[in-house]
This record gives C-alpha cells, sequence and structure tokens, in this order.
C-alpha cells in the first residue's frame, strides 16, 4: 500500500477535504509534464494551479445536495513526472513513471483523476487500466482535437498523437467536442469507423448525449478531458484553443449520463495552461473535476 506523510501538493478543496489516504475513495495524482506542446506552453503548471483554485470551491454541491468530499474522501498524491524539477526528463521515463503509479493506486482501490500538463500524459494512465483489467473498456475523449496522429515532431508520444496510442492498444474510444483535425486523422476515422461527436452536432442536435451514449459498446469506460474541449470562453487558459465547443451544461449533463450508464473506471484532466492575472479556467477545471467525481460516486 502507498502511505505518504505529507504532500508537498496542496490538498484538493484544502481543509474541507482533509482525508487520510488509507480511507479516502479518490485520489487525485498531479502530473506537471510538458515537453511536447506546439502552441501556448504553461500545462505543466496545471495541476497546482488548479489546485489553487479548488481552496476557493464549496464543498458542498446543490445539484447532488451532498458535501462530495466529506462522503467519500478525497487525497491528493504528490506530483510526479515534474518537468519543472526536471525538464530532461523523456516521455518514455515519464510514461513508465505514470503507469506505475496509476497501477499501484488501482491495487488500492483508488479512483483516480490524473491531472496534466499534457495529454501524453493519457497514454500512461489507461494503459494503467487496460493492465489491471480482464475486459475492455471505451476511452471517452472529450476534446477540440483528434489527437489521433501516427506521429508529430518527430515523436510518437506528442500530445497530438495520444488517441492514437490508446487505439493501438485496441481500445474502443468516444471523441466528443471534436473541431479540428488533419486530414491523416480524417482518414483514420472513417476506416477505424470512430463515432465521433463533433462540436457542431453538440451545437445543434438537442439529442446529441443519448446518441452518444448508445454508441458506447462496453459497460466500463475511462474519460480523458483535454479542457480545450470545453467552450475557451469558459476555459480558455489552453494551449491550442479552438472556437466553439461544449457549454457548461451539456457538459455536465453529459458527463452525469455516461455515470448513470456506465461503470467509469478512473479519468484524467489535461492540457491546463494558467493565464496570468485570470482565475476563470483553473477554477472552473476544478468544479468540473469535483463534479465529475460526485456524478462518479452518486
Amino acid at each position: 500500500m502507498l502511505v505518504q506523510s505529507q504532500t508537498e501538493v496542496l490538498q484538493f478543496l484544502g481543509s474541507e477535504a482533509i482525508t487520510p489516504y488509507e480511507t479516502a475513495k479518490v485520489v487525485i495524482l498531479p502530473i506537471p509534464y510538458e515537453a511536447t506542446t506546439t502552441y501556448r506552453k504553461g500545462c505543466e503548471n496545471g495541476p497546482d494551479a488548479f489546485l489553487d483554485a479548488s481552496q476557493q470551491l464549496e464543498a458542498y454541491d446543490e445539484e447532488l445536495e451532498q458535501e462530495t468530499c466529506v462522503e467519500l474522501g478525497i487525497y491528493t498524491h504528490d506530483s510526479i513526472a515534474d518537468t519543472r524539477r526536471n525538464p530532461s526528463l523523456t516521455a518514455e521515463e515519464m510514461l513508465e513513471e505514470t503507469t506505475a503509479t496509476v497501477a499501484r493506486l488501482i491495487a488500492d482501490d483508488k479512483f483516480v483523476v490524473a491531472v496534466g500538463g499534457e495529454h501524453a500524459i493519457t497514454t500512461g494512465v489507461v494503459k494503467a487500466y487496460l493492465e489491471a483489467l480482464n475486459e475492455p473498456f471505451t476511452v471517452i475523449q472529450i476534446d477540440a482535437h483528434g489527437d489521433m496522429r501516427y506521429e508529430y515532431e518527430d515523436s510518437l508520444h506528442n500530445h497530438a498523437c495520444v488517441m492514437r496510442r490508446v487505439i493501438e492498444m485496441g481500445l474502443p474510444t468516444l471523441p466528443v467536442g471534436i473541431r479540428a483535425i488533419c486530414s491523416e486523422e480524417a482518414s483514420l476515422i472513417k476506416e477505424k469507423q470512430i463515432p465521433v461527436v463533433w462540436a457542431r452536432n453538440t451545437a445543434y442536435d438537442p439529442d446529441w448525449v443519448e446518441k452518444a451514449i448508445a454508441q458506447i459498446k462496453t459497460e466500463k469506460v475511462f474519460i480523458t478531458i483535454d479542457v480545450d474541449g470545453i467552450d475557451p470562453t469558459l476555459i480558455p487558459g489552453v494551449g491550442t484553443p479552438e472556437p466553439g465547443g461544449l457549454n457548461w451544461y451539456d457538459t455536465l449533463k453529459f458527463l452525469r449520463r455516461v455515470c448513470e450508464t456506465h461503470h467509469v473506471i478512473g479519468c484524467d484532466v489535461m492540457e491546463l495552461a494558467p493565464i496570468v492575472d485570470s482565475v476563470v479556467s483553473e477554477f472552473t477545471t476544478a468544479k468540473l473535476i469535483y463534479k465529475l467525481i460526485g456524478y462518479r460516486f452518486k
């Protein structure tokens, strides 16, 4: 069992949610890794900004009528794969550390919420779940971009390639909110018949949530959220912003319905890149994660 006497990071929700590791059902895992971002930098600072913003969250969820952190216990793990401390950290080293850490948390029966950091991290998180389970699961991807390139800028582990690595693991995917792809990705989507929920569909089709859920063919799902999948008016602090995207209440409705209809085994939230003199992106991200935890266990 993983036991720590103290953490070097802020506790998610601060004094509202101090919980020993042994009794917590949920573990927040900060992974401040950034090596391949291609536009706006800064997502390695995302986990700290998110944890700092979470200090301002109300513990009581008015929708779920509960103090989720009290009901469940949420423990904040030390940061791993931190490129601020080790700028020479390779993608392979990051993935090895991520997979090993998540595997230990799964073995301790924790619900893991990994927070990045760049989206390439997801490969290591999903691999840990794949190795721990004896059945397939669907990876639900909320994202502005396809992230299905075979390689980008001479790297197989560029953040633009993460979902290609997931597909190569033999796992079905459900991309949601997509509104930017390249021709290579367009061909792959047709070849693999990937059931993409385009952002334009979420804007114009009032039944898109149920139609999306109907595409999930496995009982278990893993949710990966690149926060640029959310409308940038809500979360502008991202590396590669795209106009459009999911609005706040559609996002919550979708996540709640997924949790109601399927077994969510774990999740990650990636690519938060804080903006100087603004806390909107990190606070919205913190609230999104708290809502998702509440839905998962409600």
